[in-house]
């Protein structure tokens, strides 16, 4: 029995459902050997709802965990008892260094940071950037904490610093009046360009729709339905697609080789770090 816990996803057409989905089409060869996968998942604006969700991973004693270290303070608690029990888990997604896991399989999230501040350079001739994390808890969410980090360092590294960047963090967006505050941040700040760091960039989307907002380029992540359709009306000019479907598959295959087939598996398995526009996202199949 191999256990997952990953964020729910943001809509009912969630992308990081994807994963269960793809994994248990996958994996059909190792049924012979009695594979099965348990899903868990948590509220990605909710640390608690990580502690508890991980907690029944715990009292399932499963095999192996692959997991999305989502929020770093709680994950390191779970982990701890991971190895505590010796039990093999997999990060995916996101990684924690150093935390005994078997492997890490996902993007480097710095390096897609890189991609994201050169991508939004080649847009840009005038004005100023802005970043936004649609998230609880930032400095307790690593993944996107390294994003902004790759983000700023090309910046920092490879202009002549013609753009000012501005960060800003958005905790709640149940109903739309986070988008005063950040309305004003772009016009008072002259904003040409905005980074997110996760998936929801579709906000972004909307606020700009919702007020006619013109000459604004946006890149975001992940090919939620939302997305691609504010993609393809050229709203949002680039999407990073992490290939949940192939993460998911890959990590517990790697469970599966290390546990049943006594293999070595290597620690760190970084995947492509795909750019998609309008141009190219209906051939992103499995994602619809």
């Amino acid at each position: 029995m191999f256990a997952t816990l990953m964020p729910k996803p943001p809509s009912t057409e969630g992308y990081w459902n994807k994963p269960f989905i793809g994994v248990e089409r996958r994996i059909s060869e190792l049924n012979q050997y009695g594979v099965q996968i348990q899903p868990f998942t948590f509220n990605q604006f909710s640390s608690q709802s990580f502690v508890t969700e991980s907690k029944k991973i715990v009292e399932l004693r499963p095999d192996g965990v692959v997991l999305t270290p989502f929020f770093k303070k709680e994950s390191r608690t779970f982990i701890d008892q991971l190895n505590e029990l010796k039990i093999p888990f997999v990060f995916i997604d996101s990684e924690i260094k150093d935390a005994g896991q078997l492997s890490y399989i996902g993007q480097n999230s710095y390096q897609s940071g890189l991609v994201s501040g050169k991508l939004l350079n080649l847009l840009l001739t005038e004005g100023n950037i802005l970043v936004i994390h649609f998230a609880k808890e930032m400095d307790n969410q690593n993944h996107l904490v390294q994003r902004e980090k790759g983000f700023y360092n090309w910046y920092k590294n490879n202009t002549d610093e013609k753009h000012q960047i501005y960060t800003t963090e958005v905790t709640n967006t149940d109903n739309d009046n986070w988008m005063k505050s950040v309305l004003e941040k772009i016009n008072r700040k002259s904003i040409k360009g905005i980074f997110v760091t996760n998936s929801k960039v579709f906000n972004v989307a909307r606020l700009i729709e919702k007020y006619k907002i013109q000459g604004i380029s946006v890149i975001g992540h992940d090919l939620l339905k939302e997305n691609i359709e504010f993609l393809k009306k050229d709203i949002v000019q680039f999407l990073i697609c992490q290939r949940p479907e192939e993460q998911g598959y890959n990590a517990i295959n790697k469970l599966f080789r290390f546990i049943v087939q006594k293999r070595i598996i290597a620690t760190e398995n970084y995947t492509s770090i795909d750019i998609v526009t309008k141009e190219n996202v209906d051939y992103y199949k499995e994602f619809k």
